[in-house]
């Protein structure tokens, strides 16, 4: 298999298991967060608090970041490709 073609592939892998993670965990269309809010009642006084639990939620820019990535893979194949020459002309 040509270099070219496991860098395209490669580009392809990155992409769709990105946007796969990024869909199965949330889809957050806001910033990458690392601690989510979650409302909880004092059961004491009675009044509402909020306290953050540490959850990795990717945003946005992860997909972005993802698909810079994808992007210079792809690119980079490109290097890798087959010089080829006119096929109607003939060396004589």
């Amino acid at each position: 298999m040509m270099i070219g073609r496991v860098l395209q592939l490669a580009s392809l892998v990155v992409i769709l298991s990105a946007a796969a993670f990024w869909f199965f965990t949330g889809a957050n269309f806001g910033w990458t967060k690392t601690s989510i809010p979650i409302k909880t009642m004092d059961e004491v006084t009675g009044i509402e608090g909020i306290t953050y639990k540490r959850r990795f939620l990717p945003g946005v820019d992860f997909l972005g970041a993802a698909l810079l990535g994808s992007g210079i893979l792809a690119c980079s194949s490109l290097a890798f490709r087959k010089q080829s020459t006119p096929s109607g002309s003939r060396l004589n």
